[in-house]
């Protein structure tokens, strides 16, 4: 059956194949090209964004009445994810199995009541603390890179630590612009550096990883399935540094309503082709652009979305606390 291309697809997600890393690859003249074309489009991006008005679309306005949801809604999408993986016995993303041990059974009923729990949106604090935790846990058994990819997680429970759903049946929480502008920086922060990891992992330093996907898949060459001629090598090329230019752009957090339109249209275009996997896989991702799109829009909020601050501080659920009452 045929397939309709994507290129922000997570390859280790559909095939076994896990070939060793190729840095080389990654350091060729034409793959460096596309990278530091990739990074001087992200820094024009910025550049540029910050003169321009905010919201950078505003008849999209009407979704900053959305902005005091964000919190429940983020915590939704990650509690959904959580609790599928545990149906589907992984642990934190698709290619990651379960063991069928004991431990592996403990490990997947405390993965799903960790995600009822979010989903619940009561009292989240120590739930968002106990997916961080996750992370360091599973770096013993699965090693540090595959967690590294799954950063989008804990840009979540990090947010949610800060910002959580508030106590009405509704989980309206108030909305702070320095408790969100601090929210919201860890937020794509980390999902944004997990597309930059995943760009290299799975394409840029990987190819033969990305070359086995598209075996398998091979309609997901876009270019040549549009009459190009375009090799599969050069393709991997190409979809790599797409990723890292939208994990740049989410880093970012300049344009957010552009960019999530942007970078939405691939993401959203795999899901009909790849099935519950993907949407399983890439819910936190979908989670944190709603929210970048929603804060984005929002009048009171948007010059909030992209400031870097000067100092980066842990969250401090006290110092939260103060903020939001």
């Amino acid at each position: 059956m045929p397939r309709i291309p994507g290129v922000l697809a997570h390859e280790t997600w559909f095939t076994e194949e896990r070939p060793p890393y190729d840095w080389a690859f990654a350091a060729r003249p034409a793959t460096l090209a596309l990278i530091v074309a990739a990074v001087l489009a992200a820094v024009l991006w910025r550049a540029v964004g910050r003169r321009l008005p905010r919201p950078e679309l505003p008849f999209l306005g009407s979704l900053g009445r959305l902005s005091p949801w964000v919190p429940r809604l983020l915590a939704i999408h990650a509690g959904v994810s959580l609790l599928a993986q545990a149906a589907r016995n992984t642990y934190l993303a698709p290619a990651l199995a379960l063991p069928e041990s004991p431990a592996g059974a403990l490990l997947r009923i405390a993965e799903g009541v960790l995600g009822v729990w979010l989903i619940s949106g009561f009292r989240i604090r120590p739930a968002a603390f106990a997916v961080v935790a996750a992370g360091p846990l599973g770096m013993v058994r699965y090693g540090v890179v595959p967690v590294l990819e799954r950063m989008d997680l804990l840009g979540i429970a990090l947010f949610l630590a800060l910002l959580p759903p508030g106590p009405d049946r509704w989980g309206a929480a108030p909305v702070a612009p320095a408790l969100v502008e601090r929210a919201v920086l860890w937020l794509r922060s980390l999902v944004g550096g997990s597309l930059v990891v995943l760009a290299f992992t799975e394409k840029l330093a990987r190819p033969a990883l990305a070359l086995a996907f598209l075996d398998r898949f091979p309609a997901f060459n876009l270019l040549r399935t549009l009459g190009l001629d375009v090799g599969d090598v050069a393709f991997v090329r190409i979809a790599g540094a797409i990723e890292l230019l939208f994990g740049l752009l989410l880093i970012s957090g300049t344009l957010p309503q552009a960019a999530v339109i942007v970078a939405g249209i691939p993401f959203n275009a795999t899901l009909f082709f790849l099935g519950a996997e993907e949407l399983i896989g890439h819910l936190p991702i979908y989670g944190a652009m709603l929210a970048l799109l929603v804060y984005g829009s929002d009048r009171r909020l948007a010059g909030a979305v992209d400031r870097f601050p000067r100092r980066l501080r842990l969250p401090s659920t006290r110092r939260a606390a103060s903020l939001v009452g």
